[in-house]
């Protein structure tokens, strides 16, 4: 097994949802033969639109045993619980309500409204991946990390030039002034996401294909944030033709 990044080019964003979601079917009812559960990371916007969804339309969910299954969050905004831009709100509908995964087994972001600050509200989402890691590790080793780009290079809530991405000692931390709205949000940390065994970016559309290329090319992670995620076992971005313009040809797989 490689760490490599490979990249897998899809005709266009129907395409890419459709093949994502297939590919993590197989790979959770895997991980739950060989281990007996499975833990996956999730980001909101085209991650839930795109994959979430088609998973919870797709047939194949049925064979899926959705009661080992732990589902973690990479970040999410710091509103109110419900709010429409609460990373939560649209993977309930998209995904939840299409899966039966017990709530227990369903580890959200605290919301503005539970009585918390925000770093009160990210060290409570701190301790709740800590007791669930094993030995003395800060978080889970997630089995699939589902993540995002922006157009801006950003993934989770990690920005571009942003403190947050040097941060190694801690493994949720607070961000009060995001470039896009909501300012406040709570994002998992490089540590975090980089021990997941998979991390599985997925991203479609030219306003970044520019973007995708500097990662792959080896931009800096200040500039380019989710340039610096990689899983133990395997970094895959998913993409369709639309955002492959400037990736390199040797990056390309036909395959997984």
């Amino acid at each position: 097994m490689t760490n490599e990044r490979r990249v897998l080019v899809h005709p266009d964003k129907q395409a890419l949802g459709a093949s994502v979601a297939a590919r993590f079917i197989t790979k959770i009812i895997d991980v739950i033969d060989d281990q007996g559960q499975a833990s996956i990371a999730i980001s909101g916007g085209s991650v839930s639109t795109l994959v979430l969804a088609a998973i919870g339309q797709s047939p194949a969910r049925e064979s899926v045993d959705w009661s080992k299954v732990h589902v973690w969050w990479v970040d999410e905004r710091w509103v109110p619980k419900g709010d429409a831009d609460r990373n939560d709100t649209g993977t309930e509908s998209d995904f939840f309500a299409h899966v039966s995964i017990p709530d227990d087994n369903i580890h959200r972001m605290p919301s503005s409204d539970e009585g918390l600050t925000i770093d009160e509200a990210a060290a409570k989402y701190a301790e709740e991946l800590a007791g669930s890691a094993s030995s003395d590790a800060m978080a889970p080793s997630f089995d699939i990390t589902l993540l995002g780009v922006g157009p801006d290079g950003h993934t989770a809530s990690l920005f571009p030039e942003f403190p947050q991405l040097a941060i190694t000692d801690r493994s949720v931390v607070p961000v009060d002034d995001s470039p896009k709205p909501p300012p406040q949000r709570l994002t998992l940390t490089y540590p975090v996401i980089n021990a997941s065994q998979r991390v599985w970016v997925v991203l479609s559309g030219a306003e970044k294909a520019s973007v995708l290329g500097l990662a792959l090319a080896g931009a800096s992670v200040e500039d380019v944030p989710v340039g610096g995620v990689q899983g133990r076992k395997r970094t895959v971005f998913f993409i369709d033709q639309d955002a492959a313009r400037d990736v390199p040809e040797n990056l390309i797989a036909s395959t997984y």
